[in-house]
């Protein structure tokens, strides 16, 4: 095992990745920016580097920074998180180069899986399904409209370099077409350097369901199961649960292996999630795959018990997987709702500020992700993620009591700040969410509906006749 691994992020994921390490007796070196000097993973980590300016391409996407910050301070590995340099083939190899471990995937994998065209092509020869459309990139508008009318509308035109929900149109009408292929290849060479899309059927009515797995260097493989992030605006997530509610076993079954041996087939090691849309038939198709930690990670360790970020350490050390199939036995049902410093009253603009209050909910089976704290001042420099509520429970009707009671509870407060609390209620007392029957169109309805109309409270329990014993699972 690593004596000392630099922590190369910020927020709530680098205290979480902290913990970790410290839990297996491993020395941590944090970095962080100007605007970040009293951040809590600087206060509690065992060294700590200032690598930068407040802008995130001077300090936490500088690789070199990084990496020279890691070899003054003796460390042994880099742990990425997520965002930032944490799916960067580039990054990794510049580790590897500079005799760093990096806790990922070899910089191979994470090239051919980072370009979305090639990571079709090598999940359709490991037999997983695609989403109708091209399998390689589509080089003229003359290629995108043949496609498009072989295929049919609506269609989405992706970049072959994209993430993080950029670098995508969807397009309805095939006069639209054109200007939308011209578009988004002119935004994919400024976003990602890269100007290479390709076109698939877009599935209106999907659920996005996903596959946590983990990977060693020997040839071992085990998947977590499922979640659903289905809850999401404009392909960012704001609730996602573990398992997948509604789920066939036989679609359960299906799409844990595919997902597996689509992951095993190209060499990849590590944690990582393989991502997939579900149709109104029950149809899985694949969509992608992560090479990170996800930020939805705490739902699977909640109902497996399993530190998929120890686990990132072990395999990262050479050592073989600790776990067997037959060791993963998921119990119960955990939701998350990320808590973002936006507004979503005014389209989910951030709204950064002073936090003046900040009380985190407690309880039973709650668990908080976050860095906040009173006084705490939310940069506009970053993601406007502040915090990530979860909450566990034997069944799921239970968990979205106890996630809507610990909502709720949290108190947070400062001038002009707003956060995503009431709207993430809203989804939680949705009658379709409720009924684990939901898609990717959830949030643009609730959206479209009144905001001024308060969320309907949950629906009462109902009562235990008298003499008779409660349900227990």
């Amino acid at each position: 095992m690593f004596d000392k691994v630099l922590i190369a992020n910020r927020g709530e994921i680098a205290l979480r990745v902290l913990r970790a390490c410290r839990e297996l007796g491993i020395r941590t070196v944090a970095v962080y920016s100007s605007v970040d000097a009293d951040s809590a993973v600087v206060r509690l980590a065992d060294e700590a580097v200032r690598i930068g300016p407040a802008g995130s391409r001077q300090s936490y996407l500088n690789a070199a920074a990084i990496v020279e910050a890691a070899k003054q301070c003796g460390a042994q590995a880099v742990h990425p998180g997520y965002g930032f340099l944490s799916e960067d083939a580039d990054f990794a190899e510049i580790c590897a180069g500079n005799g760093l471990t990096f806790i990922g995937p070899p910089p191979q994998v994470m090239a051919a899986l980072a370009d979305k065209s090639t990571a079709r092509a090598l999940m359709r020869r490991a037999g997983l399904p695609l989403p109708p459309g091209s399998v390689q990139t589509i080089a003229t508008v003359e290629q995108a409209v043949a496609v498009a009318a072989e295929i049919g509308y609506p269609v989405i035109v992706k970049a072959a370099a994209g993430g993080g929900g950029r670098g995508m149109t969807v397009v309805r009408d095939p006069a639209a077409l054109p200007r939308a292929y011209t578009r988004t290849r002119a935004a994919a060479q400024v976003a990602f350097g890269d100007d290479r899309v390709y076109v698939e059927r877009y599935l209106t009515a999907a659920r996005h369901v996903e596959v946590q797995v983990l990977c060693d260097g020997h040839g071992n493989g085990v998947h977590l199961g499922t979640r659903d992030c289905s809850v999401q605006r404009r392909h960012q997530k704001l609730v996602e649960e573990a398992p997948a509610p509604a789920l066939p076993p036989e679609t359960e079954a299906a799409i844990t292996a595919a997902a597996l041996r689509g992951a095993l087939s190209v060499g990849f090691t590590g944690a990582g999630t393989v991502e997939f849309l579900l149709d109104d038939a029950g149809r899985f198709h694949f969509l992608e795959i992560n090479c990170r930690i996800q930020v939805e990670h705490p739902v699977t360790e909640m109902i497996t018990g399993i530190d998929l970020v120890h686990e990132q350490l072990h395999i990262a050390a050479g050592t073989p997987l600790r776990l067997r199939q037959s060791d993963v036995r998921p119990h119960g049902v955990a939701v998350e709702c990320r808590v973002n410093v936006e507004d979503p009253d005014r389209d989910f603009v951030p709204t950064p500020g002073r936090l003046d209050r900040f009380q985190p909910p407690g309880g039973p089976f709650i668990r908080v992700d976050t860095h906040g704290h009173a006084g705490y001042l939310v940069s506009p420099h970053y993601d406007s993620l502040l915090a990530k509520v979860v909450a566990w429970a034997p069944d799921r009707e239970l968990a979205l009591r106890r996630l809507d009671r610990a909502l709720a509870e949290f108190d947070v407060h400062g001038p002009g700040v707003r956060t995503t609390i009431p709207f993430a209620r809203r989804v939680l007392a949705d009658a379709a969410f409720r009924a684990g029957h939901y898609t990717t169109a959830l949030v643009d309805r609730l959206l479209a509906e009144d905001p001024a109309v308060p969320a309907p409270a949950l629906p009462a329990q109902p009562a235990v006749a008298a003499g008779a014993r409660p349900h227990r699972s």
